[in-house]
């Protein structure tokens, strides 16, 4: 019995979607070569500022400020419009960095460099105690630079990552992410198993844990409620692995300061498991911490706020 081929209607949107995403991807590589060629610095100056100056005409605009405006009620509207201006800074020069990693990761063992870490001995303990272990991070300065510090120190670290819609684009990151960092897990329904796996065999997991998640409990992040990440305090009630989380700070002149913390007590129930609200709080205020001390590094352009309604209506 012969397939019936699939309407022509569908065959020309698929034919035209593959299309369109060759031309985005054609001029994404252009733009990725002009940034090669204007080098970190420059093309970071550059990006930082297009990012500022068209970032305020979008929709994102405005939800970056009325988050911003909710977070630091006591800053004053000049306070705020600088802090929105130094988030949308950051992102572009986050979007100028990413083919220059490599090169931007010089760490000496001195501070010397591009990068200065806090708790390297962390890192080189971890690497070699031979258990499990799970670092959060959160979408502040260059977020993908834990990761580089973590392989340069010799830490195999399986980071979860969002794939791009755009085949050729999601192949290009994660070449370029192959060849500084550690294994590259998805997201998505199988992930679960793979981050599984990686602690069963006594791995370390990467995860940013500061977005919304619509499957996680109700917390609060500036004083206002907020969906957590659930993810980290579900591996725990399965696996006993210590839990550090790992920040970036921007400094002047295209430096960076990575700190990683000690392990942070995650909070048990009466039964003696893991308390899974009060472990996501924790961390969720870890990240209220950092965020507050450099308010303008962090991705407020996110809706971090948003779906409390649906959810509670979902729930009854």
């Amino acid at each position: 019995m012969k397939s019936r081929k699939a309407p022509l209607s569908y065959r020309f949107k698929l034919r035209l979607k593959q299309v369109i995403d060759w031309l985005v991807a054609q001029a994404a590589f252009s733009v990725l070569g002009l940034i090669r060629l204007l080098g970190p610095r420059r093309a970071g100056n550059l990006f930082g500022y297009l990012a500022r100056t068209f970032g305020k005409l979008t929709k994102q605009d405005r939800l970056a400020r009325a988050n911003v405006k909710a977070a630091f009620p006591e800053k004053t509207d000049a306070e705020i419009d600088a802090i929105v201006a130094q988030s949308w800074d950051n992102l572009g020069r986050v979007a100028a960095e990413y083919p220059h990693m490599a090169a931007i990761y010089d760490f000496d063992g001195q501070n010397q460099g591009n990068i200065e870490i806090e708790g390297a001995e962390i890192f080189d303990r971890l690497a070699n105690d031979g258990k499990p272990a799970i670092i959060f991070s959160a979408h502040l300065a260059n977020w993908e630079l834990p990761a580089i510090a973590a392989a340069r120190h010799g830490l195999e670290v399986t980071v979860l990552y969002r794939t791009p819609n755009n085949r050729r684009i999601a192949e290009y990151i994660r070449r370029v992410r192959a060849d500084i960092m550690g294994d590259m897990l998805p997201t998505g329904s199988s992930a679960v198993f793979g981050m599984a796996a990686t602690l069963e065999a006594n791995g370390h997991l990467g995860l940013l844990v500061d977005q919304r998640y619509w499957r996680g409990p109700i917390g609060q992040m500036f004083g206002r409620p907020v969906l957590m990440n659930p993810v980290v305090p579900k591996l725990l009630r399965k696996f006993d692995a210590p839990v550090h989380g790992c920040r970036v700070i921007r400094l002047p002149k295209g430096r960076f300061r990575i700190e990683l913390t000690e392990e942070i007590p995650m909070p048990r129930d009466a039964k003696g498991e893991i308390d899974l609200p009060a472990a996501a709080q924790v961390i969720s205020d870890v990240i209220q911490g950092w965020v507050r001390e450099n308010p303008g590094q962090w991705l407020w352009q996110h809706n971090r706020w948003g779906g409390i309604r649906k959810k509670k209506k979902v729930e009854g």
